[in-house]
C-alpha cells in the first residue's frame, strides 16, 4: 500500500507546482498588459499652416504644386478639428481627427471655380479619402500617408513672415 501512495503524492505535488507556475505567468502577463495600456501614445501635432510640397501616388504619378504660376502659396491649415486647404484656384475645408499617428480626414466642402490648372485639386480629391497616418519630422515636415506605401502628401511648415 505504501508504494501506491508515494506515486499519487508525487503526481499531486507535480500538479500543484505546474498549476502555481501557470497561474504566476498569468499574473505576469496581466502586469505586462497593464503596463502597455498605461503607455498612451500622444497625438501627432500638426496644428498650423503647412505648404503643399508634393502629392504622390507612385514613383511616376505625382503632382507638385507650381507656386511660380500664382502669388498664392498652396497650403493646408490644421486647427482644433478642422482643416482648410488653399490651392492656386480653389479651397477645401472640413473636419479631421488625430489619434496617435492616425488621422481621419472627413469629406469637405470645396469651391469649384474653373481654372487653367486643376491638377492639385484633382490630386487632393483623389488622395484625401485614403490618408490614414501621419509622420512628423523635426516639427517642420509632415508626411500624410495614404493607402499604399507610395501614396502621400508632403508638407513643409509655413514660416512666419516678419
Amino acid at each position: 500500500m505504501k508504494l501506491q501512495i508515494k506515486p499519487v503524492l508525487a503526481a499531486a505535488a507535480m500538479t500543484a507546482v505546474i498549476a502555481t507556475a501557470c497561474s504566476g505567468k498569468k499574473e505576469n502577463n496581466t502586469a505586462i498588459t497593464d503596463q502597455n495600456t498605461q503607455n498612451v501614445v500622444t497625438d501627432a501635432n500638426i496644428r498650423g499652416q503647412w505648404y503643399i510640397e508634393n502629392i504622390v501616388f507612385s514613383d511616376s504619378d505625382y503632382v507638385r504644386p507650381d507656386e511660380t504660376l500664382s502669388s498664392i502659396h498652396q497650403y493646408i491649415v490644421f486647427e482644433d478639428s478642422t482643416y482648410f486647404i488653399q490651392t492656386n484656384c480653389n479651397t477645401i475645408s472640413g473636419a479631421y481627427a488625430v489619434k496617435g499617428d492616425s488621422i481621419t480626414i472627413g469629406d469637405g466642402a470645396m469651391t469649384e471655380m474653373a481654372c487653367d490648372d486643376m491638377a492639385v485639386e484633382d490630386a487632393l480629391r483623389r488622395i484625401l479619402p485614403d490618408i490614414s497616418t501621419i509622420d512628423v519630422q523635426n516639427d517642420s515636415v509632415v508626411r500624410l500617408n495614404g493607402a499604399t506605401p507610395a501614396e502621400c502628401i508632403l508638407l513643409r511648415k509655413a514660416t512666419e513672415k516678419k
